[in-house]
């Protein structure tokens, strides 16, 4: 196609490799891709102002759709921001529970993303061993939660159900399953030529590049930025645990499926110590928290994809009078501005999945007042401003 004299090829809003609607315009030279027009905003929900409107135990079940795959990363990020606002320290068992169900929904969305790269590139046997192997940790949740996705485990001032002693061994058994598919996946990825030849060298992001998009996540570790909420302000359990962070310095499309299979692994470990936990650790699972008092929080969870931000402000009521959610894949897909340029047409789709993007958690809509007028940046702040001088004379 030509627009102005220049060829661009259009991929989406509808594409076979895009799970969502989102539409990359790729410019280019013959095979080359020169620049990138990144669109999105096909599927806003508008779920921060949903939540304006629901008391705070729902919010709980609204943010847990924003997304299916991780769809306990938004429900721990809010509660953990709900809580800091409240200052409410939860039971040692919440945390431990907190951070099984977190690291297993890492495995599952991180094996998801194996097995879709392996896909795409034609390799399907890897794509066969991920659905195989990501089946055990879909039983855990099953057994655990009741729910192979949408796990409702997550409540204000601590989790809704146990994890009864008695099945630990079986979840063991199944972490153990686990394992020993995820030292295929490593001896593929890290032996096999075809592999090497479709992600080494391609789709590179620097650490200058990744501190300029502020990237996070496996993205993030991938160009050797040694960064992870986990780590560095520990919640739940993670305090409580022994394990590391994982990357590596090639920033490339191999180096980004070598840090999420090495994090799998950090994962089993992180899970088999807190299931030890809770062999010893009785107690409550909440604080069976009543009200919430007026002031703001903010909440952080390192979900499968990286940093996921939630900023909460309370009024007094049971409602919300503000809630601002910022997931990883906002940072993250900006990044394909720098990393798709110079990538052979074949591999720009691949770049683009390189960064596990979830479309879901990112819409934002364009926002035109009454009078038709498209509100840009500065507009936006300063109605922000002019809202937040509201609440302070109101005493809020």
């Amino acid at each position: 196609m030509t627009d102005k004299n220049k060829n661009f090829i259009p991929i989406g809003p509808y594409h076979p490799l895009q799970e969502e609607p989102e539409y990359f315009r790729l410019h280019v030279e013959g095979e080359i891709v020169k620049s990138v027009d990144i669109e999105l905003g096909y599927i806003h929900r508008g779920t921060e102002k949903i939540s304006e409107n629901k008391h705070f135990d729902q919010g709980v079940f609204l943010v847990e759709r924003i997304c299916g795959i991780c769809s306990t990363s938004h429900p721990l990020a809010f509660v953990n921001a709900v809580e800091n606002l409240a200052r409410i320290e939860i039971p040692d068992r919440a945390k431990l529970i907190r951070c099984v169900v977190g690291e297993m929904e890492r495995i599952h969305s991180h094996l998801l993303w194996l097995g879709l790269a392996g896909h795409f590139i034609g390799y399907n046997t890897v794509w066969m061993w991920s659905w195989k192997y990501r089946e055990y940790i879909l039983e855990v949740f099953e057994k655990v939660t009741g729910n192979r996705q949408h796990y409702a485990m997550m409540k204000i001032g601590g989790v809704r159900r146990d994890i009864a002693n008695d099945d630990i061994p079986w979840i063991e058994t199944n972490i153990d399953e686990i394992e020993k598919g995820l030292e295929l996946f490593l001896k593929a990825i890290t032996e096999d030529p075809v592999i090497h030849a479709r992600t080494k060298g391609v789709g590179v992001l620097t650490k200058e590049d990744i501190k300029d998009y502020c990237a996070v996540g496996p993205v993030a570790r991938a160009s050797g930025i040694d960064m992870d909420v986990r780590k560095d302000t520990p919640y739940a359990a993670y305090g409580m645990v022994d394990w590391k962070v994982c990357t590596c310095d090639s920033g490339d499309i191999y180096g980004k499926a070598v840090v999420r299979i090495l994090e799998l692994f950090e994962s089993l470990k992180i899970i088999r110590q807190c299931l030890g936990h809770m062999r010893n650790t009785g107690g409550p699972l909440d604080v069976n928290v009543k009200e919430i008092p007026e002031g703001e929080g903010i909440g952080r969870h390192e979900a499968p994809r990286g940093e996921c931000f939630h900023y909460v402000r309370s009024d007094k009521t049971n409602r919300p009078v503000r809630h601002k959610i910022r997931a990883p894949s906002f940072v993250n897909v900006a990044t394909n501005q720098k990393a798709v340029v110079g990538s052979h047409i074949s591999d720009a789709l691949l770049v683009l999945a390189a960064v596990d993007p979830c479309y879901c958690c990112t819409e934002r809509v364009i926002v035109v007042n009454k009078k038709g007028k498209l509100m840009k940046g500065p507009d936006l702040i300063k109605l922000s401003q002019e809202k937040t001088d509201r609440i302070r004379k109101k005493g809020l």
